[in-house]
């Protein structure tokens, strides 16, 4: 499958390293364009690519993992995304710790107010609630696996996600909907910023 990424940052790299070990193909993108992820491109090595956020985004499956003021802008000029999955990875700072501002959506999850920048995306939240070393490192422990909360309101969407996940080592946990299971993930929910291991 062909995994695009909206962002190229640690959350970013560290899903594309995983995808690229269990053979997926990754193109990755950013603002300053696709020269400016020569080095890291290299690096990752055979299946990665640069491309233009609009290329990225045509991919079959696509993580957004910008920061949050710079949602709009990123997803703005994109074409429909006609039932594609997009793995909405961001948390709601306007400015990160150690002082954080956190933005405020009224009654709406970080990730439906997501989903209303995407028509046509079946949007699951992934991803988040785990720090960037947590993501990167193997989610397979001596104790353990890693535990991968996510949520969405399209069964077949998460189902993807889910074993995609897996197969890279995680233990997925469906929490529900976008509405609901997005509470408890987002930033001031109860499962924000948990990093917990599914025992052996």
């Amino acid at each position: 499958m062909r995994i695009g990424t909206l962002g190229a940052g640690t959350v970013a790299q560290a899903i594309a390293r995983h995808a690229l070990a269990s053979g997926h193909q990754v193109t990755l993108s950013n603002r300053r364009g696709p020269a400016a992820l020569a080095e890291l491109i290299e690096e990752l090595g055979p299946g990665a690519t640069a491309a233009t956020p609009a290329q990225a985004a045509s991919a079959e499956l696509v993580v957004l993992a910008v920061a949050w003021p710079d949602i709009p802008a990123t997803v703005g000029g994109l074409p429909h995304w006609d039932g594609r999955v997009v793995i909405d990875a961001t948390n709601q700072f306007l400015s990160p710790p150690p002082s954080p501002r956190i933005a405020e959506l009224g009654d709406l999850t970080g990730s439906e107010y997501v989903a209303s920048l995407l028509p046509g995306a079946r949007v699951v939240k992934a991803f988040n609630t785990l720090h960037g070393r947590y993501i990167a490192a193997d989610p397979v422990h001596h104790a353990g696996r890693q535990l991968l909360f996510l949520a969405g309101d399209d069964p077949a969407a998460k189902a993807q996600v889910t074993e995609m996940a897996a197969a890279w080592g995680f233990a997925p946990v469906d929490l529900g909907s976008l509405r609901e299971g997005g509470r408890l993930m987002q930033l001031g929910g109860p499962l924000s910023g948990l990093h917990a291991l599914k025992q052996h």
